[in-house]
């Protein structure tokens, strides 16, 4: 039973991860930029960020409730900083003259920060756990107790880690065979951001707790 529930919470965030998104782009970036490591350095900091926020779901919405205006902010703060990385890695890709790095990644920020910082400033990863963990609680897949909840915790995390790898591994070899350049890559990056910034920003005019 144990294993099983480690199973369903790596099987929701493996297959949630799958989606090309910012986090999973950006993996395949590093892992073409910088390197295997310095990927999964990323990896697993966008991992322990979502676990805070999954186990922050499962212990209820009581917080969000009384502290709707902290959420809201942080909704809009992501749709303006990805609009802004967005816009301004499609200019910055648009000018550049050699091989050089994706905007997010042109920094001397330690790669696994980096994935803390930009799997932080993801709060949409709240209202996915909060359905999802609902819908394992009603169905008895997830029994409410602290140690299933950890454990569920546990296997999401790695669940998201494992997603990744596909980005950073299968994208890694698909670029490498179809010998995009940086240059392309780092506008299809700006346009996943601006992408992301508009989901987010309809979500947070129509659906802003859901």
């Amino acid at each position: 039973m144990m294993g099983l529930t480690i199973f369903y919470g790596f099987l929701v965030s493996f297959l949630g991860q799958l989606p090309l998104g910012n986090m999973s782009f950006t993996a395949t970036q590093v892992g073409l930029q910088e390197g295997i490591s310095k990927a999964w350095q990323f990896a697993i900091g966008v991992a322990l960020v979502e676990m805070v926020y999954l186990r922050f779901a499962l212990t209820g919405m009581d917080w969000v409730v009384q502290h709707r205006l902290v959420y809201l902010g942080l909704g809009w703060l992501t749709v303006l900083l990805f609009l802004i990385l967005g816009i301004m890695a499609i200019i910055s890709a648009k000018k550049q003259q050699s091989e050089s790095k994706a905007l997010v990644l042109n920094n001397q920020i330690n790669r696994f920060v980096l994935g803390l910082s930009m799997s932080a400033l993801n709060p949409v990863q709240i209202p996915f756990w909060v359905l999802w963990t609902s819908l394992m609680i009603q169905t008895n897949r997830l029994a409410v107790t602290s140690i299933d909840f950890n454990l569920f915790t546990i296997g999401a995390g790695t669940g998201t880690i494992a997603g990744l790898a596909v980005y950073i591994h299968g994208g890694k070899w698909l670029v490498q065979k179809i010998k995009a350049s940086n240059r392309s890559l780092n506008i299809a990056m700006g346009v996943v951001f601006l992408f992301t910034a508009l989901l987010q920003l309809y979500r947070m005019i129509y659906h802003p707790f859901v």
